[in-house]
């Protein structure tokens, strides 16, 4: 398969996950906004290509191998303070690693019945076995599933258009203060950001050209503002307090047909799996330099993942994913104003 599309699966596969798919994230910060949450999502969309274009600009300029050595670059403060923030990353990668854990045994429990600690030792052994693999595994993975994810996502899509009243979508949104939309924007775009760029610094090698960056982040953006307009419309169908629902997006599949409620157990399952290992692999890569720490480390992950998972998943969500997004803001912003000549 042509590196570009590579490439974009891995971007996709890492940010579609549990929240995401299930319908947590989107509704946390664009659908409480009601109409103006679609124009959060456009925002956020092209935040999220800028960020993946000019990372990839600043890695091929200065020929960037590590997390810590992108962090000298585009912080260039001391390396002590690089260090820390390094750390801070490194965590947030960590706890969102344990996020997706924790949604894979939710879905377990909210639609099959299934005690959702199952669920998370499943997917943790299943993840141990991908990082045995390194990052030659975590491609082919997300190779294989996210052209399925995706293609599942905007049939569903189709379906849900056919028979919904666009002209009242209002009537189907909570009303809120929609005033702070673009800050939501912002907010989401810069929470993906810390989770977004070490993946990408793991994907340097699949770009070969100069002008791929280019269409990698024009296509990825895209791509994301489209399935996130497809979330966005099934939660429109939510007929009960959206707020007690840990997957929404589920709940509202669920009701439309049975045959469609496999299949998105399937993108939810499939989307929390994606996300899993990219972020662990990533994860791993910045904080190990031997193959033996590199197991016991990612042995020490998956394990502990299972008992995080035991808080809660929509309980991770509300309560991490807006503080990341503030920390994500200087990131975000240095790496937006980084002055830099064009690479030769």
């Amino acid at each position: 398969m042509n590196n570009i599309f590579k490439v974009i699966f891995v971007i996709i596969g890492t940010m579609i996950g549990a929240g995401f798919a299930s319908g947590q994230e989107i509704y946390l910060f664009f659908f409480s906004h009601g109409i103006k949450g679609l124009i959060g999502m456009l925002i956020s969309s092209i935040i999220i290509g800028i960020v993946i274009y000019k990372t990839f600009y600043i890695v091929d300029k200065y020929k960037i191998d590590n997390y810590k050595d992108f962090l000298e670059i585009l912080i260039n403060t001391n390396k002590k303070f690089n260090g820390i923030i390094n750390i801070i990353i490194n965590i947030f990668i960590l706890v969102t690693f344990f996020i997706m854990i924790a949604g894979f045994g939710a879905y377990f429990e909210q639609e099959l019945g299934i005690n959702s600690l199952i669920g998370s030792t499943i997917l943790a052994v299943i993840t141990f076995l991908v990082f045995m693999t390194s990052i030659k595994g975590v491609v082919k993975a997300n190779e294989i599933l996210v052209p399925i994810l995706i293609s599942f996502l905007i049939i569903i899509g189709i379906i849900t258009l056919k028979d919904f009243p666009i002209d009242k979508l209002q009537n189907y949104i909570i009303e809120s203060n929609s005033k702070k939309y673009y800050l939501n924007a912002i907010l989401y775009s810069s929470y993906n950001s810390i989770l977004l760029i070490p993946v990408l610094l793991t994907l340097k090698d699949y770009i070969k050209e100069k002008k791929q960056i280019r269409n990698i982040s024009i296509i990825s953006s895209s791509i994301i503002f489209l399935l996130s307009i497809i979330i966005f419309l099934l939660l429109a169908r939510v007929d009960v307090d959206i707020t007690k629902l840990q997957m929404p997006a589920v709940y509202v599949v669920s009701h439309m047909s049975k045959f469609l409620k496999y299949i998105y157990g399937f993108i939810i399952l499939g989307s929390i799996f994606t996300t899993t290992i990219s972020l662990g692999a990533s994860f791993l890569k910045n904080t190990t330099k031997k193959k033996k720490s590199y197991t016991q480390i990612a042995t020490i992950m998956c394990i502990t993942s299972i008992l995080i998972s035991k808080i809660g998943f929509s309980n991770l969500v509300n309560l991490l994913y807006p503080i990341f997004g503030y920390l994500g803001l200087v990131q975000i912003l240095k790496l937006f104003f980084l002055k830099s000549k064009k690479p030769s």
